[in-house]
Protein backbone atom coordinates (compact mmCIF):
# COMPACT_ATOMS: atom_id res chain seq x y z
CA UNK A 1 0.00 0.00 0.00
CA UNK A 2 2.22 2.49 1.08
CA UNK A 3 4.18 2.36 -2.82
CA UNK A 4 0.31 3.09 -4.43
CA UNK A 5 0.40 6.30 -1.81
CA UNK A 6 3.20 7.24 -2.74
CA UNK A 7 2.25 7.38 -6.52
CA UNK A 8 -1.09 9.33 -5.28
CA UNK A 9 0.99 11.93 -3.93
CA UNK A 10 3.39 11.93 -6.30
CA UNK A 11 0.94 12.66 -9.32
CA UNK A 12 -0.81 15.27 -6.97
CA UNK A 13 2.45 17.08 -6.69
CA UNK A 14 3.23 17.07 -10.41
CA UNK A 15 -0.65 18.41 -11.25
CA UNK A 16 -0.05 21.18 -8.31
CA UNK A 17 3.29 22.72 -9.51
CA UNK A 18 2.57 21.86 -12.72
CA UNK A 19 -1.01 23.08 -13.85
CA UNK A 20 -0.41 25.53 -11.45
CA UNK A 21 2.20 27.08 -12.36
CA UNK A 22 0.82 27.02 -15.87
CA UNK A 23 -3.00 28.94 -14.56
CA UNK A 24 -0.80 31.25 -12.81
CA UNK A 25 1.85 32.28 -15.59
CA UNK A 26 -0.52 31.26 -18.81
CA UNK A 27 0.12 29.12 -21.73
CA UNK A 28 -0.97 31.34 -24.85
CA UNK A 29 1.73 32.13 -28.02
CA UNK A 30 2.07 35.73 -26.99
CA UNK A 31 3.37 34.58 -23.37
CA UNK A 32 6.27 32.77 -24.88
CA UNK A 33 7.57 33.06 -20.87
CA UNK A 34 5.07 31.05 -19.69
CA UNK A 35 5.92 28.11 -21.83
CA UNK A 36 9.35 28.09 -19.80
CA UNK A 37 8.32 28.41 -16.58
CA UNK A 38 5.20 25.51 -17.19
CA UNK A 39 7.90 23.12 -18.71
CA UNK A 40 10.35 23.78 -15.59
CA UNK A 41 7.71 23.11 -12.81
CA UNK A 42 6.85 20.12 -14.45
CA UNK A 43 10.39 18.98 -15.10
CA UNK A 44 11.09 20.34 -11.77
CA UNK A 45 8.24 18.24 -9.99
CA UNK A 46 9.58 14.98 -11.72
CA UNK A 47 13.00 15.35 -10.60
CA UNK A 48 11.47 16.54 -6.44
CA UNK A 49 9.82 13.27 -6.88
CA UNK A 50 11.94 11.02 -8.09
CA UNK A 51 14.48 11.89 -5.54
CA UNK A 52 11.34 11.72 -2.29
CA UNK A 53 9.68 8.92 -3.39
CA UNK A 54 11.31 6.90 -6.28
CA UNK A 55 12.87 4.37 -3.68
CA UNK A 56 9.17 3.61 -2.64
CA UNK A 57 7.36 2.78 -5.65
CA UNK A 58 9.50 3.80 -8.86
CA UNK A 59 8.28 7.46 -9.35
CA UNK A 60 5.94 6.74 -11.95
CA UNK A 61 3.34 8.77 -11.33
CA UNK A 62 2.33 8.67 -15.00
CA UNK A 63 -0.13 5.45 -16.08
CA UNK A 64 1.92 5.65 -19.80
CA UNK A 65 5.45 5.34 -17.59
CA UNK A 66 3.49 2.40 -15.41
CA UNK A 67 2.40 0.79 -19.19
CA UNK A 68 6.18 1.11 -20.61
CA UNK A 69 7.39 -0.46 -17.13
CA UNK A 70 4.61 -3.64 -17.71
CA UNK A 71 5.11 -4.70 -21.24
CA UNK A 72 8.82 -4.80 -20.33
CA UNK A 73 8.76 -6.73 -17.90
CA UNK A 74 9.54 -4.76 -14.71
CA UNK A 75 6.41 -4.94 -12.69
CA UNK A 76 2.91 -7.01 -12.43
CA UNK A 77 -0.68 -6.62 -13.99
CA UNK A 78 -1.77 -6.36 -10.08
CA UNK A 79 0.95 -3.81 -9.35
CA UNK A 80 0.19 -1.77 -12.67
CA UNK A 81 -3.97 -1.89 -12.18
CA UNK A 82 -3.14 -0.22 -8.53
CA UNK A 83 -0.58 2.48 -9.75
CA UNK A 84 -2.39 3.98 -12.07
CA UNK A 85 -5.83 3.50 -9.92
CA UNK A 86 -3.75 5.52 -7.39
CA UNK A 87 -2.13 7.92 -10.30
CA UNK A 88 -5.36 9.16 -11.52
CA UNK A 89 -6.58 9.68 -7.81
CA UNK A 90 -3.80 11.76 -7.07
CA UNK A 91 -3.94 13.71 -10.62
CA UNK A 92 -7.79 14.72 -9.39
CA UNK A 93 -6.70 15.60 -5.87
CA UNK A 94 -4.02 17.82 -7.56
CA UNK A 95 -6.52 19.61 -9.59
CA UNK A 96 -8.92 19.93 -6.35
CA UNK A 97 -6.24 21.44 -4.54
CA UNK A 98 -6.04 24.42 -6.92
CA UNK A 99 -9.74 24.90 -7.67
CA UNK A 100 -9.46 25.55 -3.54
CA UNK A 101 -6.68 27.62 -3.59
CA UNK A 102 -7.77 30.08 -6.40
CA UNK A 103 -11.28 29.98 -5.48
CA UNK A 104 -10.56 31.12 -2.48
CA UNK A 105 -7.95 33.39 -2.99
CA UNK A 106 -10.11 34.50 -6.35
CA UNK A 107 -7.09 33.88 -8.06
CA UNK A 108 -7.85 34.34 -12.34
CA UNK A 109 -7.07 30.99 -14.35
CA UNK A 110 -5.06 32.27 -16.97
CA UNK A 111 -5.51 29.01 -18.74
CA UNK A 112 -9.40 28.74 -18.19
CA UNK A 113 -9.41 24.83 -17.22
CA UNK A 114 -7.22 24.27 -14.29
CA UNK A 115 -4.37 23.72 -16.57
CA UNK A 116 -6.34 21.09 -18.47
CA UNK A 117 -5.14 19.54 -22.15
CA UNK A 118 -6.47 20.84 -25.66
CA UNK A 119 -6.56 21.26 -29.12
CA UNK A 120 -6.42 24.34 -29.56
CA UNK A 121 -2.68 24.72 -31.04
CA UNK A 122 -3.27 22.43 -33.46
CA UNK A 123 -6.79 23.55 -35.04
CA UNK A 124 -8.97 21.56 -33.06
CA UNK A 125 -7.57 18.51 -34.64
CA UNK A 126 -8.23 15.12 -33.22
CA UNK A 127 -5.54 13.47 -35.19
CA UNK A 128 -2.74 15.95 -35.19
CA UNK A 129 -2.95 15.90 -31.17
CA UNK A 130 -3.07 12.46 -31.13
CA UNK A 131 0.21 12.14 -33.14
CA UNK A 132 1.67 15.33 -31.00
CA UNK A 133 0.91 13.12 -27.88
CA UNK A 134 2.12 9.56 -28.89
CA UNK A 135 5.64 11.40 -30.31
CA UNK A 136 6.70 12.83 -27.83
CA UNK A 137 5.22 10.43 -25.14
CA UNK A 138 7.86 8.10 -26.80
CA UNK A 139 10.78 10.06 -26.24
CA UNK A 140 9.44 10.46 -22.71
CA UNK A 141 9.18 7.01 -22.04
CA UNK A 142 11.88 5.14 -23.93
CA UNK A 143 14.30 7.93 -21.88
CA UNK A 144 12.91 6.27 -18.36
CA UNK A 145 13.36 2.62 -19.49
CA UNK A 146 16.84 3.75 -21.05
CA UNK A 147 17.66 5.78 -17.24
CA UNK A 148 16.15 3.22 -15.10
CA UNK A 149 18.21 0.17 -17.14
CA UNK A 150 20.23 -1.98 -14.95
CA UNK A 151 22.63 -0.78 -17.36
CA UNK A 152 22.45 2.70 -17.44
CA UNK A 153 25.49 4.28 -15.89
CA UNK A 154 23.68 7.49 -14.68
CA UNK A 155 24.45 6.58 -11.14
CA UNK A 156 22.47 8.94 -8.66
CA UNK A 157 21.37 11.10 -11.92
CA UNK A 158 18.70 9.79 -13.21
CA UNK A 159 15.97 11.80 -11.72
CA UNK A 160 17.36 14.89 -13.09
CA UNK A 161 17.82 13.10 -16.65
CA UNK A 162 14.36 12.45 -16.93
CA UNK A 163 12.68 15.36 -15.50
CA UNK A 164 15.01 17.72 -17.82
CA UNK A 165 13.30 15.58 -20.92
CA UNK A 166 10.07 16.29 -19.38
CA UNK A 167 10.55 19.80 -19.27
CA UNK A 168 12.16 19.20 -23.14
CA UNK A 169 8.80 17.54 -24.68
CA UNK A 170 6.37 20.56 -22.52
CA UNK A 171 8.50 22.90 -24.61
CA UNK A 172 7.34 21.77 -27.88
CA UNK A 173 4.72 20.45 -26.67
CA UNK A 174 2.58 22.80 -24.64
CA UNK A 175 1.91 25.14 -27.73
CA UNK A 176 0.29 22.09 -29.67
CA UNK A 177 -1.53 20.04 -26.60
CA UNK A 178 -0.79 21.66 -23.88
CA UNK A 179 1.77 18.64 -23.22
CA UNK A 180 -0.22 15.35 -21.52
CA UNK A 181 2.60 12.67 -21.82
CA UNK A 182 0.16 11.61 -18.91
CA UNK A 183 -2.76 10.42 -18.53
CA UNK A 184 -3.84 11.23 -15.22
CA UNK A 185 -2.49 14.71 -15.15
CA UNK A 186 -5.04 15.29 -17.78
CA UNK A 187 -7.79 13.36 -16.54
CA UNK A 188 -7.50 15.32 -12.92
CA UNK A 189 -8.17 18.96 -14.08
CA UNK A 190 -10.35 17.67 -17.08
CA UNK A 191 -12.97 16.31 -14.57
CA UNK A 192 -12.83 19.36 -12.49
CA UNK A 193 -12.79 22.02 -14.96
CA UNK A 194 -16.01 20.17 -15.76
CA UNK A 195 -17.32 20.09 -12.47
CA UNK A 196 -16.45 23.94 -12.40
CA UNK A 197 -19.12 24.43 -15.52
CA UNK A 198 -16.33 24.30 -18.72
CA UNK A 199 -16.68 21.14 -19.96
CA UNK A 200 -14.65 22.04 -22.74
CA UNK A 201 -11.63 19.89 -21.85
CA UNK A 202 -13.60 16.16 -21.13
CA UNK A 203 -14.78 16.88 -24.78
CA UNK A 204 -11.10 15.52 -26.20
CA UNK A 205 -9.74 13.49 -23.17
CA UNK A 206 -9.64 10.34 -25.37
CA UNK A 207 -6.59 12.12 -27.10
CA UNK A 208 -5.06 12.15 -23.63
CA UNK A 209 -5.70 9.11 -22.68
CA UNK A 210 -5.20 7.09 -26.04
CA UNK A 211 -2.00 9.22 -27.00
CA UNK A 212 0.08 8.49 -24.20
CA UNK A 213 -0.44 5.17 -24.01
CA UNK A 214 0.30 4.21 -27.67
CA UNK A 215 3.13 6.29 -27.08
CA UNK A 216 4.47 4.21 -24.20
CA UNK A 217 3.39 1.28 -25.71
CA UNK A 218 5.89 2.01 -28.57
CA UNK A 219 8.94 3.29 -26.47
CA UNK A 220 8.74 -0.47 -24.41
CA UNK A 221 8.85 -2.69 -28.03
CA UNK A 222 11.63 -0.10 -29.36
CA UNK A 223 13.54 -0.10 -26.10
CA UNK A 224 13.42 -4.02 -25.77
CA UNK A 225 14.10 -4.51 -29.54
CA UNK A 226 17.35 -2.29 -29.31
CA UNK A 227 18.57 -3.31 -25.82
CA UNK A 228 21.86 -5.12 -25.53
CA UNK A 229 21.78 -8.51 -25.29
CA UNK A 230 22.49 -9.89 -21.19
CA UNK A 231 25.65 -11.82 -20.94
Amino acid sequence: MKKYLAECIGTMVLVVLGCGTAMLVGCDAASGGGYILTALAFGLSIVAMAYSIGNISGCHINPAVSLGVLLSGGMSGKDFLCYVISQCIGGFAGAGVLALIFNLGSVKDMTGGFGSNGLAGVGGNAIAGLLVEIVLTFIFVINILGVTSKKASHGSFGGLVIGLTLVGVHILGIGLTGTSVNPARSLGPALVAAFSGNSAPIADIWVFIAGPLVGAALAAVVYKALEPKKN
